[in-house]
């Protein structure tokens, strides 16, 4: 069955900047901040979280769905997804606006100044969750903020299990709005640092989120591997050492496929989840957020090298 990929189709313009962000950002004259930076390396890519989780999931023979929302200068990309055999059926195009774009600088250190224009994306609460039974499990990823709040109450309605994954548009909700998401959904994937703010917007230890939670939480720390908690304890999640470190851009995108690739399949979670860590670590070596391409051989080969036993399925 499918899976149904709720979030931005992206534009992503990736520039490196070789150096550090921080020998050139003076601490005392952040209240009158005006810095450039030469950036002598830059690519345009393909992005979005939906996009690129629906990617990851193709590329492990999976069935995505991307629901988006995209402008007039989507043919390109449209015609990519058409490529990979990525249906467009849920991707409404709105010709009155761009299509969703990124601008990333990303320093020496991996750190990342991102500005983002959302375009069309905030149109994607025209988009329905279908209710014919044809989707099997879905992921509400960064999106307008109407269309996340909506989507959260009809995956809801229509009993199809889900994951809330907030990112970047976090920021965007207040306390109650990040009780009802977290209520609706059966699992939440945060990074350490997203964790911290619905911690402090919603007043939640790791415990009372759970309480609400059919799945469990996630929590990613980048290099340091990952924590999965449920209500029946918590198991540490390795990151796997990667060939390189070309480009972090997707890299929790990716992670988020492997997630939902073994949760659809009634893997335990914790495979999932590793299978997510292992994704991770195949596209930071990578440039560009889908830049990768997995063969399952070799998968099955590095999972088992990386966790000590075989890959399920």
């Amino acid at each position: 069955m499918s899976i149904l990929i709720c979030g931005s189709l992206a534009y992503d313009n990736i520039m490196v900047f070789p150096e550090r962000f921080k020998d050139h950002i003076l601490p005392d004259k952040t209240h009158m901040l005006n810095v450039a930076f030469l950036v002598p390396e830059m690519h345009r890519n393909f992005g979005g979280c939906a996009g690129n989780i629906a990617y990851g999931l193709q590329q492990l023979g999976g069935t995505p769905l991307p629901m988006a929302a995209v402008g007039a200068d989507f043919d390109r990309y449209a015609e990519r997804l058409d490529e990979l055999g990525i249906s467009r059926r849920y991707v409404l195009r709105d010709d009155d606006h761009f299509t969703a774009q990124a601008y990333i600088t990303t320093d020496l250190d991996d750190n990342q100044i991102t500005a983002f224009h959302p375009g069309a994306m905030n149109e994607n609460h025209r988009n329905t969750v279908p209710t014919d039974g044809s989707i099997a499990w879905g992921i509400i990823s960064p999106d307008g903020k109407q269309a996340m709040l909506e989507h959260s109450e009809q995956f809801k309605a229509a009993g199809i299990p889900h994951i809330f994954d907030p990112g970047q548009a976090l920021p965007m909700f207040n306390g109650d709005e990040l009780r009802d998401l977290v209520a609706n959904a059966d699992w939440l994937t945060v990074n350490s640092y997203e964790w911290e703010m619905i911690a402090s917007k919603t007043g939640w230890t790791r415990g009372e989120a759970l309480k609400g939670l059919n799945g469990g939480l996630i929590i990613t720390h980048g290099g340091e591997g990952s924590q999965l908690l449920t209500n029946d304890g918590e198991a540490a999640i390795p990151a796997v050492k990667p060939a390189c470190i070309a480009d972090p851009t997707g890299c929790g995108d990716a992670y988020r496929a492997g997630l939902l690739f073994g949760l659809e399949r009634g893997w335990d979670p914790v495979d999932a989840a590793r299978l997510g860590s292992l994704l991770g670590s195949i596209k930071i070596a990578e440039n560009a957020p889908q830049g990768y391409a997995l063969d399952m051989t070799d998968l099955k080969a590095r999972y088992k090298d990386a966790f000590g036993r075989s890959m399920p399925g």
